[in-house]
């Protein structure tokens, strides 16, 4: 919040209480009356009941409207990756998204989106939706379930839904509490949107048992572009059959243009972009052209040069960060971030290569590929968060089970995996999402291997 230096800040008494004691910038105004005493302890200079009855019957000519290269909002990313960065989008840039949403998702008049993750609740009133938030913890996706869901959909009449895919883990876990009427509830939904990390399809098929006349979809996009691409559920069953190494996420949706800088032998990105019909199979950095872009990182000037420093037919570009390659049906594949690429002596390697189809076994809930050792000659070490009521740990050491680790090998095919160790919970951002914590965990496996005596990471 220092960071974006507000002018203002509006805000209800927790807010305000915070924003006092943590010394933000910016002059406060208090959401509702306060007594002479409250705006004295905050801080405040007005309310908003004030400020409405000081422009009563002001006519709409009075009031400023912003252009499209107006400042709208500064968005923050997670900081699972690093420290998080403010993103700037202006108005004509949220407006382009607001236009791209309700054409691709084909909104109507009377929709309703439930929001299972809280930002997007602000997105329902954008795109002409009514928005209606479940009962659950705002900060921690993973509470949300099944009876949340089913309730917020019978009292807002919803016909849309938005989850991570934390959250829908926790919504299939939690279906045996529902009610006939909370099911027909929830059989009313036409559309399930699931973004923010990759979903399993075993997890999409249980999600269509939920909401069975519903289409589910697993959109691509990072808070400096909401939506760059898209696939439902039966087009990722497709592309899974075809082997293929990470995650699918479908093909750039309109207005939407991707480029490809391929990873060198120690996994750096290319400076020259290449087209992704020129490089199918090629793992590189995956870099995008849109108008609802970003307008820039706020404050963050060499971050912001470094982003976009791609000329590419005169467009602006950004590197997102995001390692994958494209496919002959121009599909991306995304296989990891771009700081957890694996650089073995093979070749640089994404992490989706093996956590793919390692998350496959039975025996797994989750799985994270991550490198020990000093670049281009890198060991693969897979951590395993194993399924529910399995033990797969010799004794108290996190190494594996003999005949499980010969299942992980099998299962990473061509990958060599050096080691295969066991934890009963991936450690996650700070969000508390699905974007498991690679940084963390390498550093502990390298302990562990080290034969040094750790604990949890």
């Amino acid at each position: 919040m220092r960071a974006a230096r507000p002018d203002w800040v509006i805000g209800a008494l927790p807010g305000l209480t915070l924003a006092r004691s943590l010394g933000w910038p910016g002059r406060r105004i208090s959401a509702q009356a306060l007594s002479a005493r409250q705006a004295r302890l905050l801080g405040t200079v007005a309310s908003v009941e004030s400020l409405l009855s000081r422009h009563e019957g002001a006519s709409p000519d009075q009031v400023a409207t912003p252009g499209a290269e107006d400042p709208a909002a500064i968005l923050f990313t997670s900081g699972s990756t690093g420290p998080a960065k403010g993103v700037m989008y202006t108005h004509g840039r949220l407006g382009a998204l607001v236009a791209l949403l309700v054409e691709h998702l084909e909104i109507r008049p009377g929709a309703s989106l439930i929001a299972g993750f809280a930002p997007f609740a602000l997105l329902g009133p954008a795109i002409g939706a009514t928005s209606v938030t479940p009962d659950m913890s705002v900060t921690r996706p993973a509470t949300l379930t099944a009876a949340a869901v089913a309730d917020a959909a019978l009292a807002g009449s919803a016909t849309m839904f938005f989850g991570s895919p934390a959250a829908l883990r926790n919504v299939v876990a939690t279906t045996g509490e529902l009610s006939e009427l909370q099911r027909r509830g929830l059989s009313e939904i036409t559309l399930v949107l699931s973004a923010g990390a990759p979903v399993h399809p075993d997890l999409l098929d249980a999600v269509q048992e939920i909401f069975p006349g519903a289409q589910i979809h697993t959109p691509y996009g990072m808070t400096e572009g909401l939506l760059q691409a898209d696939i439902e559920r039966r087009q990722v069953i497709e592309a899974v059959a075809t082997g293929q190494s990470g995650v699918c996420v479908g093909t750039a949706v309109a207005g939407v243009r991707f480029a490809l800088a391929p990873l060198d032998g120690l996994g750096r990105p290319a400076e020259e972009l290449r087209e992704p019909a020129e490089a199918v199979g090629v793992l590189g950095e995956i870099v995008v052209s849109a108008a609802h872009l970003k307008a820039g990182y706020d404050r963050l000037w060499q971050t912001e040069r470094t982003s976009r420093r791609d000329t590419l037919d005169g467009l602006i570009w950004h590197r997102t960060n995001d390692i994958g390659h494209f496919d002959a049906e121009n599909r991306l594949w995304i296989e990891g971030r771009l700081q957890h690429v694996l650089s073995t002596p093979a070749g640089p390697m994404g992490p989706g290569a093996v956590e793919t189809p390692v998350d496959a076994l039975e025996e797994v809930a989750r799985s994270a590929a991550v490198p020990v050792g000093p670049q281009g000659t890198q060991a693969v070490v897979v951590i395993v968060e194993p399924a529910p009521d399995r033990s797969l740990r010799t004794g108290r050491s996190p190494v594996a089970e003999t005949s499980f680790a010969s299942r992980v090998r099998e299962a990473a095919g061509e990958v060599p995996v050096s080691a295969v160790l066991v934890l009963e919970e991936l450690p996650t951002d700070v969000r508390h999402n699905s974007k498991i914590d690679r940084t963390r965990l390498a550093a502990w496996a390298e302990k562990v291997l080290s034969g040094e005596k750790v604990g949890a990471p």
